[in-house]
């Protein structure tokens, strides 16, 4: 290999790290709309090597003033200059080809306005909800129900709030159910201080709604148990949720009679399971629901669940201002611009600056 193959062969090497910096950053950057076609990136190494190969048919012809151009520098120099149009092509095209995938801007955000009401889950997170009377648990098999409710309702905003002996909001409202869902599939027991804080749950919710112009706003509360912690009570807390005009529906989540759940913690994190009684305080859960002109459910499967959304479908709808990004702003004109334009220098540098001989 002759030193001009030698140096084209640095040239192509050059021209695919090119191609690979420019993937892996604009990837980064940006969402794609056709993120396949960053395949056909895979083109500028064969493109270089095909420039490689090609060159022993090829010599450069450069225009000499004076014999000082026979020098050694100045063979060096013309031998780079042929394959400067190389790299030129290999990035325009690398950028024409990023363009193509459709670059989109997720910070572009608009306000709409959409037909729906304000809802919050308020989700019990504490051990017991790991018992094995739902398949596979009551946690999970709650999280997917509340996650088919919120994929089946795009025009509501809704907010997930989770507790156990504390009590804190996963998600507020919000319209990008896609963001909800990830934050639902994420929750598990352990978050917070164990216990069971109904009325701590219950109020953080409703601090959730309270500045809500819809004109119904729900909560769905979830437990398998009764209230043992927490510096609220679960009936002050309806009582605050009736003063904002907050309906609550309460939903006891567990089978009739014993179920197998976790009784303590091993050393390396697991839970040790027995069958013990399940015991939900029904009366308190009754009380709110009729308190704020809600309903209580007993969910011993997820029959149960499904009936409260079929309440909260028949519930009044109004228009609210929403903000959300689900519209993407086009960020491809700029890099094809700038791919095109590289594009064109090296096609103005080929055929004028820089000719060949067969």
């Amino acid at each position: 290999m002759n030193r001009t193959s030698q140096i084209g062969l640095i040239f192509a090497v050059l021209s695919s790290l090119g191609a690979g910096v420019l993937w892996y950053y604009f990837r980064s950057e940006y969402n794609y709309a056709y993120p396949i076609v960053f395949w056909l990136l895979l083109l500028i190494p064969f493109l270089g090597f095909y420039h490689v190969f090609s060159l022993p048919g090829k010599t450069p012809k450069v225009t000499l003033s004076s014999l000082s151009q026979f020098s050694t520098d100045g063979a060096i120099a013309n031998e780079v200059l042929i394959h400067t149009p190389l790299l030129l092509r290999s990035i325009g095209l690398s950028m024409v080809i990023i363009a193509l995938a459709r670059p989109q801007s997720s910070l572009s955000w608009q306000n709409t306005s959409t037909e729906g009401i304000d809802i919050v889950v308020a989700m019990d997170i504490s051990a017991s909800m790991l018992a094995q009377d739902f398949e596979p648990n009551r946690l999970e098999s709650s999280k997917q129900v509340a996650i088919d409710f919120i994929e089946a309702r795009p025009n509501d905003r809704m907010g997930l709030v989770v507790y156990e002996g504390e009590s804190f909001t996963q998600s507020p409202l919000t319209t990008d159910h896609r963001v909800l869902v990830n934050l639902f599939k994420d929750i598990k027991t352990g978050m917070v201080q164990g216990g069971t804080a109904i009325g701590m749950g219950l109020a953080t919710a409703v601090n959730r709604l309270r500045d809500s112009d819809a004109k119904s706003k729900v909560i769905i509360l979830l437990t398998d148990g009764d209230n043992n912690a927490g510096s609220i009570a679960p009936l002050t807390a309806a009582d605050i949720a009736k003063s904002f005009g907050i309906r609550v529906y309460t939903i006891g989540v567990g089978s009739e009679g014993r179920a197998l759940s976790p009784i303590a913690v091993y050393p390396d994190g697991r839970y040790k399971y027995d069958y013990v009684e399940v015991k939900i305080d029904e009366p308190t859960l009754k009380e709110i629901a009729d308190m704020t002109d809600g309903a209580y459910f007993r969910a011993t499967d997820e029959k149960a669940l499904a009936k409260i959304y079929a309440q909260i479908d028949r519930l009044e709808k109004t228009k609210i201002n929403v903000t959300e990004h689900s519209r993407k702003a086009e960020e491809y004109y700029f890099i094809a611009l700038i791919g095109s334009l590289l594009l064109l220098v090296e096609f103005f540098f080929r055929k004028t600056i820089l000719q060949t001989l067969p």
